[in-house]
């Protein structure tokens, strides 16, 4: 019998997810590293490097590498020889009041303060927990006399684009995760890894995809050495076919789309396949320890070797320096897609509520807490600061969940540009193109690198919403990609190409 102190498992949840808030695991950096060798395509390669010089200062600054830093999510394996007990003598607690105390203590840490994501009543007025409790608790128990525990922060970029279906059986499973890749878009951040769960039941299907995710990175090794079995050729076909679509790193185009493709399965009722896919993206957080009764457990940091050769900041020597305070339309109508920008000068932030209600005062005839005329908007909810930071991480959020503001904001307020990630969709296009302003794409996944390029933050408007609020940022020298320019051309076409295509298939 093992007997485990909750204490040591609530400090051992609180250690993990501050340490994975800032360190990627090594393999997801040498995956990324493989990558950026083999990629041609500049837009690609500037965005895999500045992941790598993010991965890097977020390691050794010990703050975020992406400014959502994630539902916090707890898998345990209990093996029937652990027996809990709390060190104060006091009746033990249930598994998720454990859980939950540690994501408290973690995102709640003063030197580190990591974002709080989750909502209460997602049915209703969706407040805020403020510590990002509840955490979502798997367990399973085991044989044995140890607790395994699987600590993992996961993004709402790439669980959003999570699909499943029911196959039949004589369907392919590999053609059926290859029509889903458009449609998903870039907004999972590539380049990362995906994860099939094949058989079961539904749900299980799902956990199966979302577990195999937190497998090592073994895709070099299986491409030298060849497929061995069937789920190893699926395996191998996915990332080949999946590469070839030439989505790339941020959507931008190039060949790393993916870096691996991991796969588990399950007995299932023989009228079906069930199939599901997640992607993990380029802010892949996670950690594995044990406890046997002997205290909280030890996480041991990956040595400073992991990041020998990259640098400890980003250069785009061929890149145009814009200076925001005297941005025109005409300077504007001269950027073209795949451009690399450095942005200096003031830009203001906006997100989801703050574009709503901007929205909701220009439907009303009423003055705007902001003018927005020949402005550039941000689409960021950055970590609180910390220290000496002006902001804390501020990585872009997806841009198409602003889609249907653009045309109002443009055609009312003036609004000249936007930042954000990934693609946009027709109409914000067709917006952009008919007003002469253009998209920017800043790398998703790069939060603390992108901070560091902003040298002051001031609050405009809105404070009721926290993270979500309209500031406005002094930005120097910070990295952007034309994403959409003044003609309606997008960097991302191929993306609307081929989800049109995959649509009109049978999947």
């Amino acid at each position: 019998m093992t007997r485990i102190a909750q204490e040591d498992l609530v400090d051992s949840l609180a250690q993990a997810f501050q340490f994975i808030s800032h360190h990627h695991p090594p393999d997801f950096v040498r995956a990324l590293r493989r990558a950026l060798a083999t990629e041609t395509h500049a837009p690609a390669r500037a965005a895999i490097e500045q992941l790598l010089v993010n991965s890097r200062l977020a390691a050794l600054g010990r703050r975020p590498v992406c400014q959502d830093t994630g539902v916090g999510q707890v898998f345990l394996r209990v093996g029937c020889g652990v027996q809990f007990f709390r060190r104060d003598g006091a009746q033990p607690w249930g598994l998720q009041a454990v859980a939950d105390e540690g994501v408290r203590r973690a995102y709640r840490d003063p030197v580190n303060p990591l974002r709080a994501t989750m909502v209460d009543d997602p049915l209703g007025r969706r407040r805020n927990t403020r510590d990002n409790t509840p955490a979502a608790v798997h367990c399973e128990i085991v044989e044995g006399e140890a607790l395994e525990v699987l600590v993992v922060a996961k993004g709402g970029g790439g669980d959003v684009k999570a699909r499943f279906a029911t196959l039949e059986p004589s369907d392919s499973v590999a053609d059926w995760v290859i029509a889903q890749l458009p449609g998903m878009g870039a907004g999972w951040c590539p380049p990362g890894t995906l994860g099939i769960g094949i058989g079961g039941t539904p749900e299980q299907a799902m956990l199966l995809a979302k577990l195999s995710l937190f497998d090592p990175i073994d895709m070099d090794l299986l491409r030298s050495r060849g497929a061995q079995g069937v789920e190893e050729a699926l395996r191998l076909e996915v990332y080949q076919r999946a590469n070839a679509l030439g989505i790339g790193a941020q959507g931008l185009g190039g060949t790393s789309t993916v870096l691996d493709v991991k796969l588990r399965t399950a007995p299932c009722h023989a009228a079906t396949i069930p199939v599901a896919l997640i992607p993990n993206c380029a802010a892949t957080r996670y950690v594995r320890f044990m406890l046997d009764g002997n205290g909280p457990a030890r996480i041991d940091e990956p040595p400073p070797s992991l990041w020998d050769g990259i640098p400890d900041r980003f250069d785009l020597p061929d890149a145009e320096r814009v200076n925001l305070d005297h941005l025109s339309a005409d300077t504007v109508r001269q950027w073209r897609i795949g451009q690399t920008l450095l942005l200096s000068g003031r830009v203001l932030t906006a997100r989801d509520a703050a574009h709503k209600r901007l929205v909701d005062l220009l439907a009303r005839g009423a003055a705007l807490p902001v003018d927005l005329r020949g402005r550039v908007v941000y689409y960021v909810g950055p970590v609180d600061a910390v220290g000496d930071e002006a902001v804390g991480p501020a990585g872009p959020t997806t841009a198409t969940r602003m889609d249907r503001f653009v045309e109002p904001l443009m055609a009312q307020a003036g609004l000249l540009a936007m930042i954000g990630k990934a693609e946009r969709g027709s109409a914000a296009i067709a917006a952009i193109a008919r007003h002469g302003g253009a998209y920017l794409s800043a790398t998703g996944g790069a939060a603390y690198l992108l901070s560091r390029a902003i040298q002051s933050a001031r609050l405009l408007a809105f404070e009721d919403l926290g993270m979500e609020a309209i500031y406005e940022f002094e930005l120097v020298d910070f990295p952007v990609t034309v994403a959409v320019d003044s003609r309606g051309r997008t960097i991302h076409s191929f993306i609307q190409t081929r989800a049109a295509s995959q649509r009109q298939a049978p999947p």
